[in-house]
């Protein structure tokens, strides 16, 4: 790994450890007058309006939850080539979330101090105003140390819409891959996990809702990929539904590159971005499909170049007939 990849997810990570370190910091300063139980969610009006967590569950989990966030960009800068623009916009989507959740458990922090009912707690909506001003302010400062990262650390993309297959007259040929992601399977076991945890520590009537969340991230964790005569066709889940296809009619060109999920669509999963959406699984390359009316359709799959070749000429055979 190259010194430059390094400072940028060091620059990149370093938010997180920040709001982790003022995040413990304050909790050892005041811990004193925190109560055992603590107001953790609150309505429109900044009045508690659930159940409690005990003070360990809800500190633990505000740790984890920055830890476990951090923890994925740095994933994320490391694991796939990116753009000068993606690089900045990496950096400031994880200085600016990091600014938001750092502030948002802290001032939860401060609101629980002293109190003797937690349903008395009030967290006022202005806080989440404040939350979003220190987010867009991190976010600036991220957007400044950018110009710290060497060039070096970003890498080419490549991207080739010239590709071909030759097939003969009447020669047909089809291309058919599984995907998944590693990262994706990860957090779909670690929710499971979490879920259990959930409805010991703070509620047996969360615990489901969570334990669910895991279980759809485990289902959704793989997709079969197809190229053939129907056009491209994504079967996602262990179900092979729901079903994305591009049609060949609708297939202007089609390009092997390399993205990466969360400075090119803002996470994982089906994503949708402006004039483009995707079904990204991981960081890394991805078959990438122009339409016909300008819009783009990328999925992260291995051997992602041959595809995009076979797309090419059998679109390219359709347009002839």
């Amino acid at each position: 790994m190259n010194q430059a990849r390094l400072r940028l997810a060091t620059v990149t990570v370093a938010p997180f450890v920040l709001a982790l370190a003022v995040h413990l910091a304050v909790l050892l300063v005041v811990g004193d007058r925190l109560p055992d139980s603590l107001a953790t969610h609150f309505d429109l009006s900044g009045d508690a309006d659930r159940d409690p967590m005990s003070r360990t569950a809800a500190l633990v989990g505000g740790a984890l939850l920055l830890v476990g966030v951090g923890a994925l960009w740095a994933v994320s800068a490391l694991g796939s080539p990116l753009s000068p623009r993606g690089a900045r916009r990496l950096m400031a989507g994880g200085w600016g979330l990091s600014g938001f959740l750092g502030y948002a458990l802290t001032a939860t922090l401060f609101a629980n101090l002293d109190a003797t009912d937690s349903s008395a707690v009030r967290f006022p909506l202005w806080q989440l105003a404040v939350a979003a001003a220190v987010a867009v302010a991190a976010a600036g400062v991220g957007l400044l140390l950018s110009r710290f990262v060497p060039d070096s650390a970003h890498e080419p993309a490549g991207d080739d819409s010239t590709a071909r297959i030759d097939l003969k007259d009447g020669e047909m040929a089809g291309w058919s891959r599984r995907t998944g992601s590693g990262s994706l399977l990860a957090v779909g076991l670690g929710t499971l996990v979490a879920g259990v945890f959930v409805a010991v520590a703070v509620s047996w009537r969360y615990g489901p809702f969570v334990f669910v969340i895991g279980l759809l991230a485990l289902c959704f964790a793989s997709a079969r990929v197809s190229v053939d005569r129907h056009g491209l066709t994504v079967d996602m889940g262990a179900l092979s539904w729901p079903r994305v296809r591009v049609p060949l009619d609708h297939v202007d060109t089609a390009s092997s590159r390399r993205i990466n999920a969360v400075a090119d669509f803002g996470g994982w999963g089906y994503r949708v971005r402006h004039r483009r959406t995707g079904f990204v699984l991981r960081s890394g390359e991805a078959i990438v499909v122009r339409r016909t009316d300008g819009r783009e359709f990328a999925v992260t799959v291995d051997d992602s170049a041959t595809a995009a070749a076979l797309l090419n000429t059998l679109a390219e055979r359709r347009r002839r007939i």
